[in-house]
């Protein structure tokens, strides 16, 4: 019984599309990674784990998966429009929701910068960078396409 999950985990691994959508995430991670070390020439194992940046993991991924599901089962399948769906509903979310969200975050940053001078509150700042620009979210679907047609 202590086992069930690393089995479950295993069976499921074999499953294409979970695994196009994992690779798919991995890649744009790798990508996003790699591109902030160049910048900053040191390595921030943050940007590894990090949401918001270019290419969009969440995109590349749900879109890897949703490539894969139309290979395996026909792109006029139910699953894939399901699968497809879904994808949209993530792509759109993060250029807008979550961007939005980053942008009000940035604004309420510069807000507290502007208070401290005068008044002592909290130094935490939040997280701006939660969302995507269209192109952003464009370059992971492209990712996750490939990966998806690949894997």
């Amino acid at each position: 019984m202590g086992t069930f999950p690393i089995v479950a985990f295993q069976s499921d691994w074999g499953n294409g599309a979970i695994k196009a959508a994992f690779i798919a995430w991995m890649v744009a991670q790798l990508i996003k990674f790699s591109t902030e070390a160049i910048k900053a020439k040191r390595f921030d194992f943050t940007y590894f784990v990090s949401t918001g940046g270019m290419p969009s993991a969440h995109s590349a991924s749900v879109c890897g998966l949703a490539t894969k599901i139309g290979i395996q089962n026909g792109f006029t399948s139910s699953i894939f429009a399901l699968a497809l769906w879904f994808a949209l509903i993530v792509m759109f979310d993060a250029q807008s929701v979550r961007r939005a969200a980053g942008e009000q975050a940035a604004i309420l940053n510069q807000i507290v910068e502007e208070v401290m001078t005068e008044h002592h509150i909290s130094q935490t700042k939040l997280k701006e960078l939660l969302g995507h620009t269209r192109v952003e979210v464009f370059a992971g679907m492209s990712v996750g396409i490939i990966v998806g047609l690949l894997a």
